[in-house]
């Protein structure tokens, strides 16, 4: 998926062709006005704070190894009292990385070959432009981790039913517009 860098807003570019045989390790903090951005875009309240590392290591076929880890913490609404909440954010990385020719030449062979779908630990996320951005990899990767439905530790919605009352149910009016058919 392209998206334009203007809403990329934590970038560390790494050229594949300078990633030497040994591999590189980057670790990457990222600054207030970064996870301003970040927390706008996510539409959270706050990201106070977030890191990442990795270890991007080439492997054979011109294909990139890139593992690491992502520590967050983010602020959000509970959901049920709307009561400020932090929550922590720890995920693992670990794809591969490939040029894009490569996998439109694989899915094109799988399809040839007659397989239903591709195993998890086979797909391969795109190189795009001869560049894995790391920063890019960690935002999209904080970004699939948050809670959609945060929740302050006990916390429960419990709803206020009284309906000990027939006319007090909720589909009374309804049943009061209802016309009655001659048999």
């Amino acid at each position: 998926m392209k998206r334009p860098h203007a809403i990329d807003p934590w970038r560390a570019p790494v050229t594949v062709a300078q990633i030497p045989e040994i591999g590189l390790s980057r670790e990457l903090v990222a600054d207030q006005t970064t996870r301003e951005t970040m927390a706008r875009i996510a539409s959270l309240r706050e990201i106070l704070s977030a890191r990442a590392t990795f270890d991007v290591k080439p492997e054979s076929g011109g294909k990139v190894h890139v593992t690491g880890k992502l520590n967050a913490r983010i602020g959000q609404t509970c959901v049920v009292t709307l009561d400020p909440i932090e929550n922590e954010v720890e995920e693992v990385i670990d794809l591969m990385f490939a040029l894009s020719d490569q996998i439109v030449e694989r899915a094109d062979r799988d399809d040839q070959e007659g397989e239903s779908g591709i195993e998890v630990e086979d797909q391969l996320e795109p190189i795009e432009n001869g560049v894995i951005d790391l920063g890019r990899l960690a935002t999209d990767i904080l970004y699939l981790a948050i809670d959609p439905y945060p929740r302050k530790p006990g916390a429960v919605f419990e709803p206020q039913i009284t309906a000990d009352d027939p006319k007090d149910h909720p589909f009374a009016a309804l049943k009061a517009l209802k016309v009655d058919k001659p048999q």
